[in-house]
C-alpha cells in the first residue's frame, strides 16, 4: 500500500475509514433485509468500498458534480447520503432522496451534494457528464465532475461517444471505471481485448492510469491527481480502478453460476476493509478500542436507520405523477 498524500490528516483517514465501515455494515443488513422479503431488491458495494470512498474525499463534496451508477452505495456515503435516507430508498419510501419512491433503489439522485440522477441503461451517465463538463468550461467554472461506470460498460457506444467528446473539448471529467472482472455474468477477456480498461485512454487522445482498487488511499491519490488536473484546465482522465465484486451482481443473481466458491473466498483475502483497518491500526492511527467503538457505533445506527424507514409511510397513490409532470400547465399568451 502506497503511503497517503501528506494533506490527508489523523482524523481525515478515519474519517475515511469510517465511511467504508458504514456503507459495509449497512449493504450487509440490506442482504438480510432482501432474504426477510422487506425489501424487493439490492445492489452491493461490498469489495468496492476503496474506490468509491477514495474517490468520494478526492472531490470537493457538494461542489463537485458526480453521475453516479447503481453500484455507489459507498460513494453516495461518501457524499454525505445516510443510512436512513438509504434505507428508505431500499424500502421505497415517500421522504428517501432520490426518487420520492418512485425509482429502484441504487438508481442515484441526491440534489445536496449534485449527484445527477442517471437512467438505468448502462454508460448512458457518461454522456450526461460530459454534456456537464462542457456546461462547466462555458461558463468559466473551475468544478469538475466525476463518473463511474463498470469496465463491462466500457464496451458501450454510449462510453466512448462522452469519453470521446471530453477529449476533444478538454473537459473537466474524471472517467472511473470500477473493473470487478465480471459484467454480471462474463468475466473481462469476453468484454475486451485489451488486457487493461487504462488501455482504451489512449485510442482516444487522454491519460489512462490503473490503480488497486482494494486501497483506499492510493485510490485518493489517483483520483485526486486527475481532478486537481482537469480543474486546472488540463482535461478528462481515465482511470481503472481494479477490485473484484465479492457478492453476487444484485440480489437477483445467482454467481454460483459463473465462478467459483473457491475463486470468491480468494478474492477476500484482498477485502478493502480489511486492508484499510490494518493500514491504520499499525501506523497507531486506530485502536482495538476505537475500532469497537466504531463497530458498535455503527451497528445502532444501521438499526436504528432500519427501524425508523419501516415506520416511515410509503407515498399516496395519487403522487405518483408529481413532480414527474407539471401540476398546471399555462397556455401561451395567458398569465
Amino acid at each position: 500500500m502506497d503511503l497517503p498524500n501528506p494533506e490527508l490528516s489523523r482524523e481525515m483517514m478515519l474519517d475515511i475509514f469510517w465511511t467504508m465501515l458504514i456503507s459495509r455494515r449497512t449493504d450487509e443488513r440490506a442482504w438480510v433485509l432482501h432474504r426477510q422479503g422487506k425489501i424487493a431488491f439490492h445492489v452491493s458495494a461490498i469489495g468496492h468500498e476503496a474506490i468509491q470512498v477514495g474517490a468520494g474525499f478526492a472531490l470537493q463534496r457538494g461542489r463537485d458534480f458526480v453521475a453516479p451508477y447503481y453500484r455507489d452505495l459507498a460513494l453516495m456515503f461518501a457524499l454525505g447520503m445516510t443510512p436512513l435516507e438509504f434505507v428508505l430508498g431500499l424500502m421505497g419510501k415517500r421522504d428517501e432522496p432520490t426518487s420520492g419512491g418512485r425509482q429502484m433503489p441504487s438508481h442515484w439522485s441526491f440534489r445536496r451534494a449534485n449527484v445527477i440522477s442517471h437512467s438505468a441503461p448502462v454508460a448512458t451517465q457518461t454522456s450526461h457528464a460530459a454534456g456537464l463538463g462542457l456546461a462547466i468550461k462555458l461558463k468559466k467554472d473551475d468544478r469538475v465532475v466525476l463518473t463511474t461506470v463498470g469496465e463491462g460498460s466500457t464496451a458501450q457506444g454510449e462510453w466512448y461517444e462522452g469519453v470521446n467528446w471530453a477529449a476533444i473539448h478538454q473537459l473537466p471529467v474524471v472517467f472511473l471505471i470500477e473493473n470487478n472482472r465480471y459484467a454480471i455474468s462474463s468475466p473481462q477477456e469476453r468484454e475486451m481485448a485489451v488486457k487493461s480498461v487504462a488501455e482504451k485512454a489512449c485510442g482516444l487522445g487522454l491519460p489512462g492510469v490503473s490503480v488497486d482498487g482494494t486501497d483506499v488511499f492510493s485510490v485518493y491519490r489517483v483520483v485526486k491527481e486527475a481532478v486537481d488536473r482537469a480543474r486546472r484546465g488540463g482535461g478528462p482522465t481515465v482511470i481503472e480502478a481494479l477490485a473484484y465484486r465479492i457478492t453476487p451482481h444484485s440480489s437477483d443473481d445467482d454467481d454460483r453460476s459463473y465462478r467459483t466458491r473457491e475463486e470468491v473466498e480468494e478474492h477476500k483475502k484482498k477485502d478493502p476493509l480489511l486492508i484499510a483497518r490494518t493500514y491504520l491500526e499499525t501506523r497507531g492511527i486506530l485502536s482495538a478500542d476505537a475500532y469497537r467503538e466504531l463497530e458498535d457505533r455503527a451497528r445502532k445506527m444501521v438499526e436504528e436507520a432500519i427501524r425508523q424507514a419501516g415506520e416511515a409511510p410509503y407515498p399516496d397513490p395519487e403522487e405518483g405523477l408529481y413532480p414527474v409532470y407539471a401540476e398546471q400547465i399555462r397556455e401561451v399568451g395567458h398569465a
